[in-house]
């Protein structure tokens, strides 16, 4: 695993930068920072691994200097001059974090994979309180004012949990700011894992009324493992993650959001189980390991790394 020094992942770590980078300060430096990252981890991958996989755009660029089966997984959203980038390295294996995601490329070896999770890191809650929950950007596309307006038609309230980024500052105190009372509308920040487990894990329902085509949305799961049903607009992977009376409810309309919340029928139990079976790191990992292994016999390689 090529990463930072503050990767605490459970296997051999190597790394030229100590630290993490994030947030990003000054976006030039950043990018330097990765190109010499990632230029210097294929460079050390091709001496001792037979599957290099990658997590960027940038890193696909040294794989033409390698002969090894290159393997990068899309976690954004589509974007043409990315597709058309791609189109550049039709050997590499391409694997989309939900089908919608795959729907909008047309690279030939494609496949969809699922993000995985250990539910064993997730607070199984039984008895809820009565709040609702949102986390993620806070941002139009991830529809915080939906959310709010809820709230204010439920009557149950609502904890908000997530960043503000400097491009949509303007849009959190114009839209957002002020419906924070306290009471209704609540406003706690960024969200640690303990902090998701908290604040996921005893609300009535998660909601998630996205304005956009997500790409996956891992948080979805997130609150699922704790037992909690997510409500839902459809957009991109949502229908993928989502399935109506086991794991929550999509909703078409803030009004059918809320109707979803007055008359939840969903016991935590089955929303736990549902993540259990569909959405664990070894069902994710074992998707990659057949993955690695088809790569490797296409290329002769002897053995998985």
């Amino acid at each position: 695993m090529y990463a930072n020094g503050e990767s605490t992942v459970n296997v051999e770590r190597r790394w030229i930068y100590e630290h993490s980078q994030w947030p990003i300060k000054v976006p030039e430096h950043a990018w330097i920072r990765e190109l010499n990252h990632e230029s210097w981890a294929i460079h050390e991958a091709a001496r001792d691994c037979d599957v290099i996989h990658v997590q960027s755009a940038q890193a696909l660029a040294f794989s033409r200097f390698v002969r090894h089966p290159t393997v990068l997984t899309l976690h954004g959203p589509h974007e043409p001059k990315l597709s058309e980038f791609y189109a550049y390295y039709p050997d590499t294996y391409y694997v989309c974090i939900s089908g919608a995601q795959c729907t909008q490329e047309s690279m030939p070896k494609m496949r969809t994979i699922h993000h995985g999770i250990d539910p064993g890191q997730y607070r199984f809650v039984e008895n809820k309180q009565r709040y609702l929950s949102f986390i993620g950007r806070i941002a139009p596309i991830k529809g915080t004012h939906l959310a709010i307006e809820v709230a204010k038609r439920t009557g149950i309230p609502l904890k908000i949990a997530g960043d503000v980024q400097p491009m949509y500052r303007e849009y959190f105190e114009r839209k957002i700011k002020p419906q924070v009372d306290g009471k209704l509308v609540e406003y706690v920040g960024l969200a640690d894992l303990n902090a998701k487990n908290e604040l996921l894990g005893n609300s009535l329902a998660m909601l998630f009324p996205i304005q956009w085509d997500e790409p996956f949305g891992l948080v979805m799961v997130e609150a699922m493992a704790c037992g909690t049903p997510v409500l839902a607009m459809p957009g991109g992977s949502v229908p993928e993650v989502v399935r109506d009376g086991a794991s929550g409810y999509i909703c078409r309309t803030v009004r059918e959001m809320a109707r979803r919340v007055e008359t939840l029928d969903i016991s935590p139990a089955t929303v736990r189980k549902y993540v259990e079976q569909n959405f664990s790191i070894a069902r994710m990992v074992g998707n990659y390991l057949t993955l690695y292994e088809e790569a490797l016999g296409s290329a002769g390689s002897r053995q998985v790394a």
